[in-house]
């Protein structure tokens, strides 16, 4: 068992913890929705796709966010998950992020998609 994200105690007082298959999608969203340079001791993590929310939309941002978030999450999490398909949607100050990943560990395909409402 793993430490659930975010971190919050259960029915009985102690720390949440939670399956293989959710931590693997805790991971990922840690990962998407964290800012490069907010954690101190590894300043290289994160995707900063939080920061594009309010970015002009275009074909070409789109692919650069894809394969950016697809290359941070190789580097990440390559280990644990093999990434198959993911695709990032913005409009107004929502952002939801679809990926489709193959668990290593299991060899189980797996789809989540993720959405962060950034604040007004």
């Amino acid at each position: 068992m793993n430490i659930d994200y975010p971190f919050r105690f259960d029915h009985r007082g102690r720390t949440a913890l939670t399956d293989y298959d959710e931590h693997i999608r805790d991971m990922i969203e840690q990962f998407l929705f964290t800012n490069t340079g907010e954690r101190v001791n590894r300043p290289d993590f994160g995707s900063g796709v939080l920061q594009l929310v309010f970015a002009p939309n275009s074909p070409e941002l789109a692919s650069t966010l894809q394969f950016t978030l697809q290359a941070g999450l190789t580097q990440w999490l390559g280990d644990l998950i093999e990434v198959r398909k993911l695709e990032v949607v913005s409009l107004e100050a929502t952002i939801q992020v679809e990926i489709q990943y193959l668990v290593r560990r299991t060899q189980e395909a797996r789809t989540t998609t993720l959405v962060r409402r950034t604040a007004s």
